[in-house]
């Protein structure tokens, strides 16, 4: 009698082992009955490890992820309607508008939605408004040609618009850019030409455009100190990015730029859980940029295998310029890393049952869990 056995690996080395020489991919076992097996040979399932909430390297984020899913994680409900919502925007010939506080990403949005369209292998060209001085704006984003004025390039320039042409233009700080200038940035969104200074006949551009801004465009447009039907031309979708403070995936969004400034630095260094809770705890009044900026400094000052808490680098609570007039926090940030640390404690204590790690801190079970939410604080997964 002859039958085909699909057996584990393991299982034909043992019976490899048992006398027959070693089996490749398909093998003849010969019982001692007179019967015969056909063997081949299925790769074992490798156990991935489990998933603890102790000291770990942050997840490298995936590469072959589309452009806008990148910039957020799965926790958070907001960004991703905010991301199904951009992506919808993807190439329709739609101007956007990102508000947003500073340092909050809006220029990782903007280069997302450049990423995602057919635009991506073309140029990407950032202005900040608020950074080019008002007498070099001009000359910047329209570009001259040759002896326009005294001081310039013998040979002119190509502007910044100009240099967009076919990819996207960012215009950051929008609500900063000089009235004047704001008339021929009209000019340039509703023709699709741009005029440098000096030359006679205009230039054909073709241009998606992002614009940003942490200030209120309406309140400015009703203060008479930005044109309303520049408003009305940019604002064709409006992207409203949430503060880092308000974010449900700071874990993913922490965890990905440790990462990220790790490897930049060639670093092993690792994130104690004790530090990311402390830093899940932090109000970021400069949100991602003073993320980033705290995660440098602590892997350039860290000697050790991980980063301890005490190697993070936080600024005192201060509320931001763009959220100081928000209701003032009630939970001190400091005592906020002490509760996130007393209940993982807890829960570590008790296996992870939060119904006896909540009786055990005098709380309810529902509240444990809001807890839990709220710093992060995720159950080890068991193999």
């Amino acid at each position: 009698m002859s039958e085909l056995l699909h057996l584990p690996m393991d299982a034909i080395w043992r019976l490899g082992n048992g006398g027959a020489s070693a089996l490749p991919f398909a093998h003849t076992v010969l019982l001692p009955g007179g019967g015969e097996y056909h063997a081949s040979l299925i790769a074992p399932r490798l156990r991935r490890s489990p998933v603890t909430a102790s000291t770990s390297p942050a997840p490298q984020p995936s590469d072959r992820l589309p452009p806008l899913e990148r910039i957020a994680g799965d926790d958070d409900p907001a960004m991703q309607q905010l991301i199904a919502q951009a992506r919808r925007l993807v190439d329709r010939g739609i101007h956007v508008l990102v508000e947003g506080e500073t340092g909050s990403g809006k220029e990782v949005l903007a280069r997302a939605l450049h990423g995602a369209s057919r635009r991506a292998a073309l140029p990407f060209v950032a202005v900040n408004c608020a950074a080019i001085p008002d007498s070099l704006i001009e000359s910047e984003l329209f570009g001259y040609t040759p002896g326009s004025f005294t001081g310039g390039r013998a040979k002119g320039m190509k502007g910044l618009i100009a240099q967009a042409d076919r990819g996207t233009l960012f215009l950051d700080e929008i609500g900063d850019m000089p009235m004047a200038l704001q008339t021929r940035l009209l000019r340039v969104l509703s023709e699709g030409e741009v005029l440098p200074l000096g030359a006679e006949s205009p230039q054909r551009v073709d241009l998606a455009v992002v614009a940003a801004t942490h200030r209120d465009l309406s309140a400015l447009v009703a203060a008479g100190r930005f044109r309303e039907d520049l408003y009305y031309r940019l604002c064709g979708a409006v992207l409203k990015l949430p503060p880092l403070r308000a974010r449900r995936d700071r874990r993913y969004l922490i965890e990905a730029m440790f990462h990220e400034e790790a490897a930049a630095m060639g670093s092993t260094a690792r994130l104690s859980e004790a530090a990311m809770l402390r830093l899940m705890a932090h109000d970021w009044p400069g949100n991602l940029r003073e993320l980033r900026n705290v995660l440098r400094l602590a892997l350039a000052l860290c000697t050790g295998a991980s980063i301890t808490p005490e190697e993070l680098r936080l600024a005192p609570h201060r509320p931001s310029l763009d959220h100081r007039d928000a209701a003032p926090s009630t939970v001190d940030a400091e005592d906020s890393a002490a509760d996130a640390t007393r209940l993982l404690d807890a829960l570590q204590r008790h296996r992870w049952h939060v119904a006896r790690a909540a009786q055990a801190l005098g709380i309810s079970r529902a509240t444990a869990y809001r807890h839990m939410k709220r710093f992060g604080i995720v159950a080890p997964q068991r193999g």
